[in-house]
């Protein structure tokens, strides 16, 4: 995006909003950089340059801009539409894999050396991983400063600074004032709550349809580990450094979300996977434009524009509870899985609602006796060899997954077919272009708009969908009265 010129500027003096995150605007006279929409009076077309990154722009000399605040963009939609090395990268560097294990680490859950993915990410982005972290970095210093009273020192090495003179020069540096002048130029009646836990706003591309998204999590939500109160879905996190609560709520420009953490380093990482559950990146003009060039769901998207995927925050645990739904009810499958999370769960408190315990990991579940599990024998062997396959590393679900090499190894269980591997694919691993032909609510509504309702027929229709065909099964289960289609009331 960032090298077609001519379509940026168009953009930019525009001040069009659904391109914020696709690419940044650095303007050579004032060395700044901002969004596409920043409110600003647009530079001259021959005073801009174009990045595809905050961290390109910050390599590259420019600071952040006061007004539009860019690093506040919702993130591009590339890197939850895509597979390739360079967008599982940035999934990973987004869920804090740098900041634990450095860029060996990363290279290592990629299976590639570290001058392979340094090339291709300095090639498409303009920065390497660290550039790429430590603009992360910034922007979660830049958060704590803002909504927390904590002390710098710990605001520092909570962002994930390794010392408090690189935390001061980082912050200088990016946003051209020091951590105490971010926090003096909060007004008055903002004065940062006390520690505990944070409220923040996770922008998004309008629009959005909160229906489904939610819809579909809090009737799905698994008793003590998820529910749905006072008009906002709630869950635990399990983390890299402890555990956390998100509280989060549907808003006409963006999503209140409340998080409550254990440790404050993990606070990018809750950020990163809320918004991939809520799939808050995603291009909703992009996905509806093509969609709507099929006659018969144009009705759909027109009707309800911007659905997203409701997908979730742990992989492990999504396919878990996808096997413990496979050929039975929303309820019987809430029911499965809440007599697992009371046996195995880790508890944790929460005063502030009904949330007891974080989803078992597959480590805890791997020693359970398959005797106890109230399914078939031929489910206990499906529920047992996953568990075990996760728990050794055998099957790997991580933001780094290798999409069709994932659905191979998940095929090749026993008890796994299409539809549970696309239900994983659309939902934990993130493909956009999952589709689940042989699901009886897609044939039924298929059915119904005129659409050819067998598997075969189905998918050779839904191939002018590509790449968006589990966008496509949102529209079409919004055909159904199932409550996952509405927010609860």
């Amino acid at each position: 995006m960032h090298t077609d010129r001519e379509r940026c500027v168009r953009a930019v003096q525009s001040k069009d909003a659904r391109f914020d995150g696709w690419f940044f605007t650095a303007v050579l006279t004032t060395r700044i950089y901002c969004r596409p929409s920043c409110p600003v009076v647009p530079p001259k077309p021959e005073n801009m340059t174009f990045h595809p990154s905050a961290a390109a722009c910050q390599q590259a000399g420019f600071r952040a801009c006061k007004r539009c605040r860019p690093d506040t963009s919702p993130g591009s939609p590339e890197w939850n539409q895509r597979a390739d090395l360079v967008a599982r990268a940035m999934r990973l560097i987004a869920d804090g894999v740098v900041d634990r294990d450095g860029v060996p680490g990363l290279a290592a859950r990629l299976g590639y050396s570290t001058r392979q993915i340094e090339r291709q990410l300095l090639a498409e982005l303009g920065a390497g991983p660290l550039a790429l972290a430590r603009a992360q970095r910034a922007q979660t210093a830049r958060l704590l400063i803002e909504t927390t009273a904590l002390p710098m020192a710990e605001i520092a090495f909570a962002a994930g600074f390794s010392s408090i003179r690189t935390f001061n020069d980082t912050v200088r540096e990016v946003f051209a004032l020091s951590p105490s002048e971010l926090r003096a130029r909060l007004p008055k009646k903002n004065t940062p709550a006390a520690p505990g836990a944070l409220s923040l706003r996770l922008p998004f591309r309008a629009p959005l349809n909160p229906d489904n998204l939610f819809g579909h999590l809090a009737a799905t939500a698994v008793p003590g580990v998820e529910e749905w109160r006072d008009g906002a879905y709630r869950r635990t996190l399990r983390l890299p450094y402890g555990h956390g609560i998100a509280t989060l709520a549907p808003e006409p420009d963006h999503i209140a979300c409340r998080l409550t953490l254990s440790d404050l380093r993990d606070l990018p990482v809750a950020i990163s996977r809320c918004r991939r559950m809520l799939d808050l990146d995603a291009d909703p003009v992009a996905i509806d434009d093509q969609l709507r060039s099929d006659p018969l769901l144009a009705p759909l998207v027109d009707k309800a524009p911007g659905r997203r995927v409701p997908r979730t925050v742990d992989e492990a645990e999504f396919a878990v509870r996808a096997v413990l739904g496979q050929q039975v009810s929303t309820a019987a499958a809430r029911t499965h899985a809440a007599r697992l999370v009371t046996a195995h769960g880790d508890p944790i408190d929460d005063p502030e609602g009904g949330l007891t315990h974080l989803f078992p990991t597959p480590e805890a579940l791997a020693d359970l006796d398959p005797e106890c599990l109230a399914m078939p024998r031929t489910r206990r062997t499906t529920f047992t060899t996953l568990v075990r396959q996760l728990a050794d590393g055998t099957v790997h679900l991580g933001p780094e997954s290798d999409w069709p090499e994932t659905r191979t190894r998940l095929l090749a269980l026993p008890g796994f077919g299409p539809w549970t591997v696309d239900v994983i694919a659309m939902r934990a691993l993130g493909d956009p272009d999952a589709f689940l032909p042989t699901d009886l609510g897609i044939r039924r509504a298929a059915q119904e708009l005129g659409l050819p309702s067998t598997p075969a027929a189905l998918t050779a229709r839904a191939a002018a969908w590509r790449p968006w065909r589990a966008y496509a099964v949102q529209y079409l289960w919004a055909t159904d009265s199932h409550p996952i289609n509405f927010l609860p009331v």
